[in-house]
């Protein structure tokens, strides 16, 4: 295939450009022109002008004929004509999309000019996710209609593209009852026959998770085990523990979980001793935000219950002392009586 730029200049050089021009003009005002293949192929070059019958009103008329290099930079030009006509540009927004968990967003994208996408394929798909996976299209539109068979499962139910903006050049997508799996990179892909373009659209989820929850987890070594648990949040908070002077307390790491929309599950747990007040305290964080946000916990031991457990372990202490000292007479007892009878039975044959 000759490129165009190459046949634009074969047409200026054999100067048929300006003619070719003129015929396009014509043929956009709705004058007849013939470019038959007996005419193309023709050794002539250029136009030219073959007079018609008269028609009803008595006038005659002229009919611009092209022949040779002429008819060939006219179809160049007019297939030039009709790529730069269906060539787009697809926009999205500038800033990112924020939406509360739960809500419905619509995340804009749309073509300019504003030509009709009802025959167009229009994809969204996600890309950069945390977790590989091999399918990442979210919503497709193709041949007049959705298809979902290749859709990602998590958003399954909940995209929609406003099927009566499409011809307006809106391919904006909705998505319902936002979670935490929807936090990410989009992009929105228009394609023609002969063209495509796409745009990218971030969107940030933020959802407000539950107050710290306290448990015992029972006596550990070195004190009582205690579990700080807090969920359905997004981004990830942290969680800390504070004994009643508010002073930090040496934890492990927290550990941190998903549920099935993404929401995060974190855990802390801590060992305490018995102190005065025996009054402690799990603290959440959350400084993703533009607001940060602090929760707190409190909880009290009872000192029984230090006892309880102090005396349960004295107890069991004591039992296996005991028994230790059972099992040790038995066995001291055992080894006596075994060594008397022995003798006795070595006095006996002696006697004999």
């Amino acid at each position: 295939m000759v490129h165009p730029a190459i046949a634009v200049t074969n047409c200026w050089m054999f100067g048929q450009l300006r003619s070719s021009l003129l015929v396009v003009l014509k043929l956009k005002t709705g004058l007849r022109s013939d470019c038959t293949r007996s005419g193309c192929s023709s050794g002539g070059e250029g136009l030219s002008k073959s007079p018609l019958s008269s028609g009803a009103d008595g006038a005659g008329k002229e009919v611009i004929m092209m022949t040779g290099t002429g008819c060939w930079c006219v179809t160049l030009l007019l297939l030039l004509h009709r790529a730069d006509s269906e060539s787009f540009e697809v926009l999205g927004p500038t800033r990112a999309i924020a939406a509360v968990a739960g809500d419905d967003i619509i995340l804009p994208c749309y073509i300019k000019p504003n030509i009709s996408a009802e025959n167009m394929r229009v994809v969204w798909f996600r890309f950069n996710l945390p977790v590989h996976q091999s399918n990442t299209q979210v919503h497709l539109y193709q041949d007049g209609r959705d298809k979902y068979h290749d859709q990602i499962r998590s958003y399954e139910g909940r995209t929609s593209l406003f099927k009566e903006e499409l011809k307006k050049g809106n391919t904006s997508l909705k998505l319902t009852r936002v979670q935490g799996t929807d936090d990410g990179l989009y992009k929105c892909l228009v394609q023609s026959e002969t063209h495509y373009d796409d745009a990218t659209i971030q969107v940030h989820i933020t959802a407000i998770g539950s107050k710290p929850e306290l448990s015992i987890e029972g006596q550990k070594e070195g004190g009582m085990g205690l579990l700080c648990v807090s969920k359905g949040w997004f981004p990830e908070p942290e969680l800390e523990w504070l004994d009643s002077e508010g002073v930090t307390l040496s934890a492990g790491p927290s550990e941190t979980d998903r549920d099935y929309k993404g929401f995060y599950i974190v855990k802390l747990k801590t060992i305490v001793k018995e102190t005065d007040t025996n009054h402690f305290t799990c603290r959440l964080r959350q400084r993703q935000l533009s607001e940060p946000i602090n929760m707190e916990t409190e909880f009290h031991i009872p000192s029984e219950l230090f006892l309880v457990h102090t005396d349960t372990w004295r107890v069991a202490f004591a039992v296996i002392v005991s028994l230790s000292i059972v099992l040790v007479v038995i066995l001291a007892f055992t080894i006596w009586h075994w060594n008397r009878l022995s003798n006795d039975y070595g006095n006996r044959k002696l006697i004999k």
